[in-house]
């Protein structure tokens, strides 16, 4: 490559969804609020640009294995199996001209699978979005970020799904975020004392249970049933944003146990929003969980599959990680970080 052509780095955390799951999606956010409360991780969602020396547009996804490559002409993009990498690009050079139109070679991976309810699908929007903003230097600040990131995949994609995971991703750190219609969001960082995130992160499990979610369809069904006045899953909605609610409260005051407690009745309300958010296989690694001293726990987003997250005290938390290995599952403890969506440049090197 050059000397003088930059590579462009991004990255952008995954995240925990502690509380209030489904209610930033739409129609309920629009109509009666919704608020989640969450945390990133330090797994993490990258993409990097480069020039591209034959005239070519080159996407790659390294953690799923496909390369493809096209003519920068927007109505061959629009062919592209990375729709993300695709809906980005033309979005991000929709109107721009000379250097910014060149062809780019846009490669991305993530720490944690499509479908581990980590947010890994917004974290790559976010990471997208972000390098570019780098690349083209536009003065985009994180709520701006979060937005257009939300607006490509919910709108330029069509895809089902709620908001907190781009707020998460562009912010980084412990957040309540609120919705409301018309896209509003406020995102509320929690300045927590540090032995109460020590606390907090001491006494967390993440499992996976190796299964993929079908999120699309389990959200799709969520909002047809939180649009029927008076249903389970609406009432069952509006518990899970009050339990987002005190569940900040909660954590703010370092109270561990009665974080455990509200987790555990935000899952039983979560299953009551869509068939299909817990399984056999959740279910009996839930009983194992609380047979090895887990105190509550529930599945981080959508449902179906993915990754289990449990509460259990710090003292016991090697015990679960065993034993939720021996029953064939993947357990281990997370770590937290502060920082959200970054981006950084190197001069072009081979």
């Amino acid at each position: 490559m050059p000397p003088g052509r930059p590579l462009i780095r991004a990255r952008a955390p995954l995240r925990l969804a502690l509380a209030g799951d489904g209610t930033d999606l739409a129609p309920y956010c629009d109509e009666f609020g919704g608020a989640a409360l969450n945390v990133t991780i330090d797994r993490y969602a990258y993409a990097f640009i480069e020039p591209s020396e034959d005239g070519r547009v080159h996407f790659a996804a390294r953690d799923v294995g496909i390369e493809e490559s096209f003519s920068p002409d927007p109505r061959l993009l629009r062919a592209a199996q990375l729709t993300m990498h695709s809906a980005v690009y033309r979005r991000m050079t929709a109107n721009m001209r000379g250097e910014a139109r060149r062809p780019l070679r846009i490669t991305t991976y993530a720490d944690a699978p499509p479908g581990a309810g980590l947010g890994s699908s917004s974290s790559m929007m976010v990471a997208l979005v972000e390098a570019f903003r780098a690349l083209l230097a536009l003065p985009l600040g994180r709520y701006d970020l979060a937005h257009l990131a939300s607006d490509i995949e919910r709108g330029d994609l069509g895809r089902a799904g709620g908001r907190q995971g781009y707020y998460a991703a562009a912010f980084g750190g412990a957040n309540f975020i609120e919705f409301s219609a018309g896209d509003r969001v406020i995102v509320n960082p929690l300045r927590l004392e540090r032995e109460v995130m020590n606390e907090l992160e001491a006494s967390l499990v993440l499992c996976c249970t190796g299964a993929s979610r079908r999120a699309q369809a389990i959200i799709e069904e969520q909002q047809r049933r939180m649009a029927v006045p008076g249903s389970a899953a609406l009432a069952a909605l509006h518990e899970l944003k009050r339990d987002a609610i005190e569940m900040k409260q909660a954590l703010v005051r370092g109270e561990i146990r009665r974080m455990a407690e509200i987790l555990n009745r935000s899952w039983q309300a979560k299953r009551r929003i869509a068939t299909g958010v817990s399984t056999q296989l959740i279910d009996d690694l839930y009983e194992t969980a609380l047979s090895h001293g887990a105190l509550a726990g529930k599945v981080s987003g959508a449902g179906g599959g993915g990754v289990v997250m449990f509460i259990v005290p710090p003292q016991q938390r090697i015990t679960l990680i065993r034993a939720l290995n021996e029953a064939d599952a993947r357990a281990e403890g997370p770590h937290f970080t502060r920082q959200g969506a970054e981006s950084w440049s190197l001069a072009g090197e081979a």
